[in-house]
Order: structure tokens, then sequence, then C-alpha cells
């Protein structure tokens, strides 16, 4: 397959591409030197299980994975108890440690029944964002501003209709940001709802001295709740 068509079959179906030209560098530059691209996708386990919408990531997952590069998933253990706003007009309840563990045993099983779990790398993002501690999530949280986080479509309206936003809502595109920093990745996937938080990886990873990353996203099947 050459590199156009690698490019266009990885970019098939793809609602945003943040950049094309920047995923075509990076596809050469691993042809040249034989080193898979790190293609990160992280789920939180906040339900019991994945749902059908899920299935479009997962296959652009196996698309990067046929052809030889490294995917990450990454089973949000840590960020699931912050808990995702986007999309949310109210904060979003707290799930215990225990439900957390559970979902995420159940999208593991789900997840291997079309990726091959020989080629796929789980990681847990507790592993990186618990030990950051105090003065690691003050550090990482002096590198975004306010301002840029009201730019996100929730927050904004959030904000601008008086109701309240928690700080620790804040926290969650930064960790999630940090994840691709830790993880050193080279492309994101997520839903055209996550288009936010992927691209708060790809503005903090030159920070920690890191290419940003390429951002991708899919479609959301619409009346598919999960």
């Amino acid at each position: 397959m050459t590199l156009d068509e690698q490019l266009a079959n990885l970019t098939k179906g793809c609602v945003d591409v943040v950049r094309a030209a920047e995923l075509r560098a990076k596809l050469e530059r691993s042809a040249r030197t034989a080193q898979p691209l790190t293609v990160k996708v992280g789920f939180d386990p906040t339900a019991p299980d994945l749902h059908l919408g899920h299935t479009v990531l997962i296959r652009k997952m196996k698309h990067f994975q046929d052809l030889g590069h490294t995917v990450v998933y990454v089973v949000g253990s840590f960020t699931a108890l912050i808990g995702d706003p986007t999309g949310r007009s109210k904060t979003r309840p707290p799930l215990s440690m225990d439900e957390i563990t559970a979902n995420a045993e159940t999208y593991q099983t789900q997840i291997f029944k079309l990726l091959d779990p020989h080629k796929t790398v789980t990681r847990f993002n507790s592993e990186w964002l618990e030990p950051l501690g105090s003065f690691g999530w003050v550090s990482l949280a002096a590198k975004y501003n306010v301002a840029q986080m009201l730019e996100r479509r929730d927050f904004k309206q959030r904000y601008e209709s008086g109701k309240p936003i928690a700080i620790h809502e804040f926290l969650y595109p930064l960790a999630q940001a940090y994840d691709s920093v830790f993880l050193k990745a080279d492309v994101e996937l997520g839903g055209t709802d996550q288009l936010f938080n992927l691209n708060v990886g790809r503005d903090l990873m030159p920070a920690f001295d890191l290419e940003p990353q390429i951002v991708m996203t899919t479609p959301l099947l619409e009346g598919l709740d999960g």
C-alpha cells in the first residue's frame, strides 16, 4: 500500500483530521525508520458496557493496527473519577472505584472482539495520573488558562447561563492531555464530541518538548446512548 493509499484509508470516515499534512509526514517517517506510530484511544469505564458508537472508533484503531502501528488502549481509571464534562449541562456525578473496576473489565472483554489483544497495549491512566501529586497537578494546571477552557462550548454555555462549573471539571481535559504526554502519542482518536479535549493534548505536548499529536475524530452515532 502506497503512502497516499495509507493516508486515504486512515482518514476515510473521519470528521476532523488535525492535521493531514502532519499525519502524512509521520507516516512517511515511520516507513523510513521502521518505527510504528503510537496511536492512543481512551475510554472512561463509566457505563457497564461499551455502546455501539464505540465500534466506529475501534474499527479506526484496527485500521492503524493492520498497518503495523502500535495501538494503545487507555482505560480511564483515573479520569472516570473526575467525570468527563463533555456535553454536560451540569456536573457529572462521581463513580465509585468498584464501579469503575467492574466496567473496565467488561470493556476489555468487548474491545478485544474487534482488536487483536496481542497487538494492543492496554494502560490504565491511574498509573501516571495518581503519582503526579499536588505539585504535579499545579504545574500541569499552570500550562492552560481559564480563557482557553471557556472556548469549550459546554463550559461557555454553562458560564453564560450562570450554571456552576466545578474546578475539577477543568482538570479533565488536562488529565486526558497528560495521557498523550506520558505515552508520547503520535495520534489520538476520539469522537467528534472529544475534539476540544484532544486538541488540549495537541496544545500541551510542545510544553513537554514533544511533537504535537495528530487529532482524528469519527462521527457520533446519533440515538445510540451509552
